[in-house]
């Protein structure tokens, strides 16, 4: 509760910014690819290709923005003997990855409502994909989240870095539609195995995807066990005011 309201504040509309802003950034990106009618390298048609691929990104990417430089402001907290760095980490992820998801989830249930895209040929599919790019997007924000707090070039690097994966993570295009040599370079990214997986989930028999849930899972695990023990590491250095 207090970061929402630390973040968001008690005017206007509060806390329904936490899922109207990244429906808007969506709604946006799906607008200027309609009217520019942009090519995806796929017949799927371009609003589901944009919420299923523009909404996955705000889900991984936004994560890492909140946790990175998120200790100081919230040392008074840490006055508390029972408030730990995991705690702030915790709280700014739950809000993350609940306005991401309640975002898709109105977008497309809108989208489906108007008849502008069908539902999802597999719910079970789209469901899991989405809790492994939420894994995925908690366990590089704890990582990254604690690594900053040693080295200020943490924050300096992720901006960048964050706007050169964006492309990258398969938002934007279909894995399919790209070279060999191009594919097994993408490839690399887990986040891209996971909307491989979450537009499966939704187009089913008209979609033909690369994945590997089983690489994407080992990195998600590699970069939890390293986001908690940098945290555990960090934690008995952080001196409360």
């Amino acid at each position: 509760m207090r970061e929402v309201l630390t973040r968001f504040g008690r005017h206007n509309i509060g806390f329904l910014w936490l899922f109207v802003e990244p429906m808007m950034f969506t709604l946006g990106v799906t607008a200027l690819w309609t009217l520019a009618g942009a090519s995806h390298g796929s017949a799927l048609p371009i609003v589901a290709f944009a919420v299923t691929g523009y909404s996955s990104v705000l889900l991984w990417r936004n994560m890492p923005n909140r946790c990175i430089g998120s200790i100081g402001p919230n040392l008074s907290l840490m006055y508390h003997r029972h408030v730990k760095v995991i705690d702030i980490f915790a709280s700014r992820l739950i809000l993350e990855g609940g306005g991401a998801t309640i975002s898709f989830v109105v977008l497309s249930l809108f989208f489906s409502a108007i008849g502008w895209i069908k539902p999802p040929e597999d719910v079970s599919k789209v469901l899991f994909a989405w809790l492994m790019l939420a894994w995925f997007g908690v366990s590089l924000a704890m990582f990254l989240g604690a690594l900053s707090e040693q080295s200020e070039i943490i924050e300096k690097i992720w901006g960048p870095a964050s706007y050169l994966l964006f492309p990258l993570s398969g938002a934007a295009f279909m894995v399919d539609a790209l070279p060999p040599v191009a594919q097994e370079a993408v490839l690399i990214l887990p986040m891209v195995h996971g909307v491989e997986l979450l537009r499966e989930g939704y187009f089913g028999s008209t979609f033909k995807a690369h994945y590997n849930i089983a690489y994407m899972a080992l990195i998600c695990t590699a970069l939890t066990l390293l986001g908690l023990a940098k945290t555990r590491q960090i934690s008995r250095l952080v001196m409360p005011e």
